[in-house]
């Protein structure tokens, strides 16, 4: 899966528009990451990547990479 369609995915998660999501954004600065956001993440790991996240994996990250970085390591 490319990056164009993993930034599309968590833009569906974060429920913002197309291309407002980039890599280096902090997710503290996201408002719409929440724990409804955090938990549709988690839905969709398991539904498309077929990996368990773990709470204190979801607690660790800090940037959309941290995040990008996961579905990289699931495909």
């Amino acid at each position: 899966m490319e990056l164009k369609e993993k930034l599309a995915k968590l833009e569906e998660i974060f429920d913002v528009d197309a291309g407002t999501i980039t890599p280096d954004m902090r997710l503290e600065d996201i408002e719409e990451w929440d724990s409804l956001a955090a938990l549709s993440y988690v839905v969709m790991m398991t539904d498309d990547f077929n990996k368990k996240v773990s709470g204190a994996e979801i607690r660790a990250f800090q940037t959309v990479q941290d995040i990008l970085d996961t579905m990289e390591q699931a495909e």
